[in-house]
């Protein structure tokens, strides 16, 4: 990113990455957006879309099936994804975030060679079951458990609200389990549980505020039998590897904000324009055009963050500080820009077909998932020494 902080310009082949998304979202995403969102129904003919464009695919090696990309280009990807379909851009960053980084980051290579290349097709999809009932952001709280017998793990417990977890074309749940104890602390391992397998279910979808296209389930593991060597890295690293993962994932929720808060930009710059009252163009008043104004520089300085995040993760250095800034700078970017978006828009800001009403019920969990605001505040503090 050294080069946009001298030009202000992405090299190109990031450029061309970022334009070619952008036309997918507007041409495919945006047209169905509002009727997915209402009828709560998963995008297949989108996902599909994004896996013929090898969006799943985009940090891996080619080696995997993937394309060859770093991070940062599926950081844009989802920017530009989330500018007009929050539902679409969590179903890709949970996709490769969640559902394949781990078996990238941590598998062996005969657990690689099995899931890689169907995951970064995006003709599957994999899922991470980390959150429980009763353990959100202190993960270490799982209860759900696993014990070896006769050369498998035998899985027992539930996970809650778990992203891309039971589509028609999920295929994996890498699971956090306590597989015993060490030093009187819980030992926590992840296991592959391939998916359809017997004593798994995906219980019915949530009812949620937002991200309606969105597919999120809890899961109920029932003796749960998987091979011994379903074991993914290290046994009692689980927990420990899986916040290497959220350390990542964080910048990636950031891009999404981003994306999401300059959707939110845009529309008002077009709606400002073309809506009239008192006889002028809304955005010819003062109160309003200052109030866009404000938006676009939440929009500027967390998209900022979020690159600084990632060029710091690229080079190899230290950046679990800077993913935490900006995982939240950018999601309450997001949710203050949805708040004015639909406040200027008024009455039909709060019309579901409308993208800044969409964008105001879908970005509240952006505060949320993949680490609170209040996680990143400790986070931050933590690595300020405090």
């Amino acid at each position: 990113m050294s080069e946009f902080l001298a030009t202000g310009m992405l090299p190109d082949h990031y450029e061309q990455l970022a334009k070619t998304v952008s036309d997918f979202a507007q041409s495919v995403v945006a047209p169905v957006a509002a009727k997915h969102d209402e009828e709560h129904s998963f995008p297949y003919e989108v996902v599909a879309g994004m896996a013929d464009m090898g969006l799943f695919g985009l940090p891996f090696p080619e080696e995997y099936g993937g394309m060859g990309g770093d991070y940062f280009a599926l950081c844009l990807a989802l920017e530009e994804l989330g500018k007009v379909d929050q539902s679409v851009a969590i179903t890709l960053e949970a996709g490769v975030s969640l559902g394949a980084m781990p078996v990238y980051r941590f598998g062996n290579e005969k657990q690689k060679q099995e899931w890689l290349p169907l995951l970064a097709s995006g003709k599957a999809l994999g899922a991470f079951g980390l959150t429980e009932a009763g353990g959100g952001s202190d993960a270490g709280a799982t209860k759900t458990t696993a014990k070896l017998d006769d050369g498998h793990w035998v899985i027992n417990g539930s996970k809650q609200f778990i992203t891309n977890s039971g589509t028609d074309i999920t295929k994996l749940v890498t699971v956090t389990a306590v597989t015993g104890e060490s030093g009187g602390r819980k030992e926590i391992s992840a296991i592959l549980v391939p998916v359809p397998t017997a004593g798994f279910t995906a219980e019915p979808a949530y009812n949620k505020v937002g991200w309606n296209a969105s597919d999120t389930h809890p899961l109920s593991f029932d003796d749960v039998r998987v091979p011994e060597e379903n074991l993914l890295g290290e046994r009692g690293r689980g927990y420990a590897n899986f916040l290497r993962i959220l350390d990542e994932g964080r910048i990636a929720i950031a891009a999404l904000s981003v994306g999401s808060a300059q959707g939110c930009v845009d529309e008002c710059v077009r709606y400002a324009k073309e809506r009239e009252a008192f006889g002028a163009a809304i955005g010819t008043y003062q109160a309003i055009a200052f109030k866009i104004a404000r938006m676009e520089a939440r929009a500027h300085i967390a998209r900022t963050a979020y690159y600084d995040a990632a060029a710091l993760m690229l080079a190899g250095k230290p950046f679990k500080k800077a993913a935490s800034i900006a995982k939240m700078v950018a999601s309450e970017a997001a949710m203050d820009n949805a708040r004015d978006a639909t406040q200027i828009f008024g009455g039909y800001g709060f019309m579901n077909e409308y993208s800044v009403a969409r964008h105001y019920r879908d970005s509240k969990i952006l505060e949320i998932g993949e680490g609170t605001t209040e996680v990143q505040l400790m986070l931050i503090g933590r690595e300020l020494g405090l």
